[in-house]
This record gives structure tokens, sequence and C-alpha cells, in this order.
């Protein structure tokens, strides 16, 4: 690592595939200088970024008009190759970056105090967001090749994980671990996973690591049966069959849904829920979403959300995962192929999930 110096160079230069105006979802090669960085940030050069769901949505206009280039991308992996004064991190660290780069900065708000930093007014999402330090500028993520980000938004990977791997643990694995956690998934429960997707199969893996009592994955095909199987299902459910439907009627007390699909029969899904039940909404629909209140009313039954999670359930994350031995099921893409990684990952195709993988870095933490 040559890269150790304190001093700030102005001309710094990041450059990534960015998000544009009117793009069609088509990323297109950019370059922006960075923030200086200050005593308690860290320059992370890239080495891989996973492609989440909701990176389609932003770079495509689902979510609404985008009004300048933005670099997206939240599932990152790279090593620190500068450091402010203050740093928690030292170059050469291997560290993994999720969807959250800011919280506040000088005097706690009321849940940065909670240690619940997912909730901060003053929080700063990874990409096209501004930041609220008094700094000025705007996020960009980790479709690049570096970033700058706080220190303490930075979590060492560890060594057990390869790099490919831990990318996808920084969305896809934490927003589906903390539902459970929060929820208390385990041999008492009987849970439900929609979607067998890049969050699904890490949800199937958490709750067979968890002892649930029942793990049920839930889509509309059954080519991903077998495979769900062996990530930690007990049973599967084609909601193309409404007999299936029916059959498991009442049976589900938590349940993931991790489909954004806007053809999502909402109330096919609280059919299947139970009395007291929670469905928890992980992905963010394009459109709105409708049902009959009588699911909700007659069972007592919950939809609620659940936003990523906050840093200590990160650090928790990645020990349960060496622990359990949970891992995403990962295809690398070279980064300049993005465009054709992103139309797949539109389309449905990856099994489980793409992975951005820079030049040089397939030799380290394979």
């Amino acid at each position: 690592m040559q890269e150790t110096t304190k001093a700030e160079d102005p001309s710094a230069t990041f450059t990534g595939w960015a998000a544009v105006p009117n793009g069609h979802g088509i990323l297109q090669k950019w370059s922006y200088h960075p923030r200086p960085l200050t005593a308690d940030e860290i320059e992370i050069k890239i080495s891989h970024c996973g492609i989440c769901g909701s990176d389609i949505h932003f770079s495509s206009e689902g979510w609404g008009p985008i009004t300048r280039p933005a670099i997206p991308g939240h599932e990152i992996v790279g090593t620190v190759v500068k450091r402010g004064d203050a740093a928690i991190h030292q170059v050469g660290d291997r560290v993994g970056v999720g969807c959250i780069v800011a919280a506040c900065r000088k005097d706690p708000c009321e849940w940065c105090a909670k240690g619940e930093d997912q909730f901060c007014e003053h929080m700063t999402i990874t990409f096209n967001a501004p930041y609220k330090d008094g700094r000025g500028g705007i996020s960009e993520g980790g479709f690049a090749d570096r970033v700058r980000v706080y220190g303490d938004y930075a979590f060492k990977i560890p060594s057990a994980i390869s790099s490919p791997e831990a990318a996808s643990f920084f969305c896809a694995g934490i927003t589906t671990y903390t539902p459970l956690k929060r929820y208390k998934a385990g041999p008492n429960t009987r849970l439900g996973v929609i979607g067998i997707g890049g969050l699904g199969h890490m949800a199937l893996q958490w709750a067979r690591a968890m002892g649930c009592k029942e793990v049920v994955a839930i889509s509309g095909r059954d080519n991903k049966r077998e495979e769900a199987m062996k990530f930690g299902a007990t049973k599967f459910i084609n909601t193309s069959d409404k007999e299936q439907i029916k059959a498991a009627a009442k049976s589900i007390d938590l349940c993931l849904c991790t489909n954004a699909s806007k053809d999502n029969n909402w109330d096919e899904f609280l059919s299947m829920m139970a009395p007291l039940s929670q469905l928890v909404l992980l992905a963010l629909p394009e459109v709105p979403i409708s049902f009959t209140g009588s699911h909700l009313v007659n069972q007592d039954v919950a939809i609620i959300g659940c936003h990523l999670g906050n840093k200590a359930d990160i650090e928790e994350m990645l020990e349960f995962a060496v622990k359990h031995n949970v891992r995403p099921k990962v295809e690398k893409r070279p980064f300049e192929e993005c465009n054709e990684a992103c139309k797949d990952v539109h389309a449905g195709k990856p099994r489980y999930r793409i992975v951005l993988e820079m030049d040089g870095a397939k030799s380290e933490h394979q």
C-alpha cells in the first residue's frame, strides 16, 4: 500500500458508472471529485460491489426522476488506501459498506442514542443523497473505482468470508437478518419467504441457522424449488397453483416479502398468515399495494416494514454468518459489463446475486 499520505489532493478524481436523467436505466462512465478526506473518514479502493434491485429501480427512474448523474451501488467491498488521523480503520483493512454512509456527526439524535442510527434524521444513504454534516456534497455509490465514507460506516470483513460473497451481506444480508432478529424467529416460528432471489435465498439460510420450526419458500414458479430446499426451506408453495395457496391458509407466523413485483397478489399472501402474525415488507414496489382489510382485522395480522439494520446488527450478522456458514450464492461480472449485468437483474435472471468485480481483484480474497 503506497497511498498512506495524509495530505489532501484537491484534484482527486473517482470514476464510476452513473445513472443519468432520461437514461432509461443505461449507466454511463462518469467521474467526480470527492469531498476532502476528514480526520474520521477513509478512502476505499473498491474491489467488488453487488447489484441490488434498488439500484435498478433508481437507475430506471422507477422511483422518480433522476436530476443529475449519480453512481448507484450500496453493497461495497474494498481495501482502505487512505485514512484520516482519527479513522478507526487502518490502511490495508478489507471493509464493506452498505446502505448508509453517515448519521449524526455531532450531538446524537434520539435514534442514534438508542443505537438505531438507520432512523437518524441526519442519515445519508450511500448514493445520490445530500450529506447533512455541514460540509455539503452528495454521496456517490459503489459502481466505481473508489469511495470515501466515515470510518464507522465501514465494517471489517471476517477472513472466512470472500470479497465477492461479502458484498451481498451489506444489503441483501442485513435486510433479511434484521427482521428475523427483531421478531425473534426461532424454533416456534413458521416462517415464510416470498420471492427466492437475492434477498430470499439469504432469508432461507438465516431461518435454517436460527432453527425455525418450518421454513416456507413462496414463489410463482417451480424452477427454484430444489435450490430453495438446499438453502433451508422445508416446504415450497407455488402461488400459480391456487390449491397450494388454499392448503397453506393461516399457516405462517412471520413472513418476509422480498418480491417487489407489481403483480403480487396481496390477498393471497395475507390468506396464508396465521392469527397474530406479521407480514414484513422488505422490497419496495414501484406501484401502490392493495388488499382486503378483513385479512388483517379478522386474524389480527400486521403488515409492517423493516428498514435495514443498525451498525451493531451488521457486526453481529457477519459473526453469525461465519459461525453458521451462511453465504450468498453469487455470480461475478466485470465492472465494465455493469449494464448487461443490470439488465439481467431487471429480468430476474441471477442465481442469486450478481457482484461486479474490478480488474485486478480476482486474486484478492476469493
